[in-house]
């Protein structure tokens, strides 16, 4: 991956708060839904915050596997295949209050989210980090490439602001 790609990606990340986060059930199943992120560029992972109550949720403790797909907005015009778009897959853990960094990842999802705040009071939400193990980056059309952790790590850290 050249250094502009990995800027790119970095760049996405930081851009938006808002990507798709795929799960598997405990049967096995698919399942999407919409979540909002913040990326930790000093371990090179993605926080989530998220209700127990939520399907999602659920699948992540089970299963522990996730992909979270972050895109480039559509504005409606052009070709949307050749949108930039990166697909981050690893495992997911809880973040327990007593975890010596829970405080320092909990100031950095509400830097990104910080209308998120009064939901760290809610019992049934967790804070969870995505460890990336690999990811696919499209920068578009016919600029598809396949991710080892380190890179993908490599362009959570770049996007640092």
């Amino acid at each position: 991956m050249t250094p502009a790609q990995q800027a790119r990606v970095g760049e996405l990340i930081r851009q938006r708060r808002w990507a798709a986060l795929a799960t598997v059930s405990a049967e096995g199943l698919p399942d999407a839904s919409m979540v909002a992120y913040a990326p930790d560029a000093d371990n090179g992972c993605l926080l989530f915050h998220l209700s127990q109550l939520a399907v999602h949720t659920r699948n992540l403790l089970a299963t522990r596997r996730a992909s979270l797909v972050i895109g480039e907005e559509d504005s409606g015009d052009g070709d949307p295949q050749v949108l930039p778009r990166i697909v981050v897959t690893g495992r997911c853990e809880p973040v327990v209050h007593d975890d010596p960094d829970f405080q320092r990842l909990r100031a950095v999802y509400l830097g990104r989210l910080p209308d998120a705040e009064p939901r760290f009071d809610f019992s049934d939400f967790l804070l969870l980090r995505l460890l990336p193990e690999s990811g696919n980056f499209v920068g578009g059309f016919g600029q598809a490439r396949r991710l080892g952790a380190a890179t993908v790590q490599g362009c959570l850290r770049a996007s640092a602001p």
